[in-house]
């Protein structure tokens, strides 16, 4: 029984670890420097912006005008996207991950 308990604690912690950010580094158009640390915070052109979490897998960073969704793919890599001003948005280009 106690393994049953101590099995089922560990699986709950892991999927705990599973569900916080990714670390990202993204380049997105209109000089738009975007920096997550894993676990967060969320960095937008070096100021931390709000983060919300919708999801395990998606989380959004607001800050500086801007809106920065964050993807986890189901590979583990991550995709980035922004909203800006005027309904400018794109893709951002990845610069380092891990």
């Amino acid at each position: 029984m106690k393994q049953l308990l101590l099995g089922a604690a560990l699986c709950s912690i892991a999927g705990i670890a599973n569900a916080q950010i990714p670390l990202v580094n993204a380049t997105c158009p209109g000089n738009i420097e975007v920096h997550a640390d894993e676990g967060g915070p969320v960095y937008i052109n070096g100021k931390e912006a709000k983060l919300k979490k919708f999801s395990d897998t998606y989380f959004e960073a607001k800050g500086s005008g801007v809106t920065v969704s964050i993807m986890v793919n189901p590979d583990g890599s991550s995709g980035v996207s922004y909203t800006g001003k005027g309904r400018a948005n794109g893709v951002c280009e990845l610069t380092e991950q891990d």
